[in-house]
């Protein structure tokens, strides 16, 4: 109990502190600098029909997580079978569709498990940002909030054998993409007010990257952005330039997935294969005023995530597996609390909400821990659909994207909610 309090404690300070919490918005994947961490206190843990705000049936089907403005929920969906990308916007309070945006989309071959709307949008004050590929080119739109074009990028092509997936992050005026490949490879930030190339830095072909950036603000230093891949492994760049500040490049040898997490000075990604082989790497961050290397700090290689992403609050990070494994270590030194089995198979991500954390099975069962160092299971809530998503908490509800629906739950008073 004494560790929740901390955590509890931690979220406190960490959300009064941080420059990315504002308004409780949800603008990116995983939320607030992709930490996957909220500090609402109305989501219930146990759940009845009185709990759910709103079900909507969304056109088409995705994989991409919803994204929240204002009163305004932002996501993607698609005909697998005719191809387009369709641009949703519904509202927060009434979970009424507001408008609905077709972009063209050739349908192609890609991997099973991935749709043609797995990339999750990112949204500002101004504008809903997405992605879109096709083997011949990699589409970057901006629409208003009123889900007009402002401006559109064509990047070239996308070659990979399982088609798009990493999503677009916003960082003060710049739209950032990660565009690493099996063909020419690069990362970029463009203009967010026109879409014009910022600066454009090549990477190393290879395996294809899925892996969504987020930004790294070290004590006394300046902020950087953090990537993952398999030809650099965890890396970082300076915002407005694009130069690589430090890369870790032996973190991995295979696919990486996952998006970096951010627990004080160590950074973790994994990789992994259909095959197995999954290892997690925990590296101390580089820093270059003081000329220092990144350098290894520990690996978990047993039962480790491939496709979801962790989540480090505090001393711990909880690690989830596409297996169902949920491993809790300590962040700093790797050492073991706890490993255990909660079933099913995973591709989306857990989320941390008021000390317990939420993940969604691919079969639609929305399992609750203890966010603690001791492995309890606190509920389970089955949605009955198909689901590759990460859930988004925004103005109070936890937002849940199912391959055909969309479920609004809680933003009422948790007095009496038992864990």
């Amino acid at each position: 109990m004494k560790t929740l309090h901390r955590l509890l404690g931690f979220v406190a300070c960490w959300a009064a502190a941080s420059s990315f919490v504002f308004a409780q918005e949800w603008t990116r994947f995983r939320g607030p600098n992709g930490t996957g961490i909220s500090p609402a206190k109305t989501i219930p843990t146990k759940w009845t029909e009185k709990d759910f705000n709103w079900k909507l049936d969304l056109s088409g089907t995705g994989h991409s997580s919803p994204v929240v403005w204002g009163d305004r929920i932002f996501l993607t969906s698609t005909s697998d079978q005719e191809g387009g990308l369709y641009v949703l916007c519904v509202g927060a309070e009434s979970g009424q569709l507001m408008w609905r945006r077709d972009l063209p989309l050739s349908p192609f071959k890609k991997h099973k498990f991935n749709s043609f709307a797995a990339a999750t949008p990112a949204v500002d004050r101004d504008r809903v940002y997405t992605v879109r590929t096709e083997p011949e080119r990699y589409l970057v739109t901006a629409l208003s909030h009123e889900g007009k074009t402002v401006w559109e990028r064509d990047l070239g092509p996308f070659v990979t054998e399982n088609g798009c997936g990493p999503s677009p992050v916003v960082y003060q005026d710049k739209v950032i993409i990660g565009n690493e490949q099996d063909g020419p490879s690069f990362i970029t930030a463009l203009d967010a007010a026109t879409g014009k190339t910022v600066w454009q830095t090549p990477r190393t072909s290879s395996k294809s990257a899925y892996s969504t950036p987020c930004v790294y603000e070290p004590k006394g230093g300046k902020p950087a952005l953090i990537f993952n891949s398999h030809a650099h492994g965890i890396y970082a760049v300076e915002p407005d330039t694009g130069k690589v500040l430090w890369e870790y490049d032996k973190a991995f040898d295979k696919r990486s997935v996952s998006s970096p997490v951010v627990a004080g000075e160590i950074i973790l990604g994994s990789c992994g294969s259909g095959g197995g082989g999954n290892f997690v790497t925990a590296i101390r961050a580089g820093d270059p005023s003081r000329a220092r290397k990144a350098e290894l700090a520990y690996q978990l290689k047993t039962s480790a995530p491939y496709v979801p992403t962790s989540v480090a609050v505090g001393d711990l990070v909880w690690l989830w597996s596409d297996a169902g494994m949920v491993t809790c270590l300590h962040a700093r030194s790797g050492e073991l609390r706890y490993q255990e089995r909660v079933g099913g198979n995973f591709f989306g991500s857990p989320v941390w909400v008021d000390g317990r954390l939420f993940a969604i099975s691919t079969s639609g069962e929305v399992v609750v821990l203890e966010a603690s160092d001791k492995f309890k299971v606190l509920e389970r809530h089955p949605l009955n659909d198909l689901c590759h998503t990460t859930p988004a908490v925004a103005g109070g509800r936890m937002l849940i994207r199912t391959e055909r629906r969309l479920f609004s739950i809680g933003g009422r008073s948790r007095v009496g909610d038992v864990r």
